[in-house]
C-alpha cells in the first residue's frame, strides 16, 4: 500500500508477463499501461499517471500531482 502527500492512499500490484500497473484507487479497479519513460517506470492512463524512480514514486491525477510512500505495515 503507498500513502501520499495529499492523504490519498492505494494498492499497487505488478504481475510477471503483464505490462500494466494494477491500482485499487478510490474503490475503483484500474489497469495502468505501461509508457515510454526516459527513467524509471511510467503506467498512465487517462488523466492517471503513477510514475515511479528511484528517487520518488508520484501520482498524478489531472493536474494534481503527489509524492508517495510505501506504508509500512501495521503490527
Amino acid at each position: 500500500m503507498y500513502r501520499c502527500r495529499d492523504g490519498s492512499e492505494f494498492v499497487a500490484a505488478f504481475y510477471e508477463g503483464d505490462r500494466r500497473a494494477h491500482l485499487q484507487l478510490d474503490g475503483k479497479a484500474l489497469a495502468l499501461p505501461k509508457r515510454v519513460s526516459m527513467s524509471g517506470s511510467r503506467y498512465a492512463k487517462g488523466d492517471i499517471t503513477l510514475r515511479i524512480t528511484k528517487a520518488a514514486t508520484t501520482l498524478k491525477r489531472g493536474k494534481r500531482l503527489t509524492e508517495c510512500t510505501v506504508k509500512s505495515p501495521e503490527r
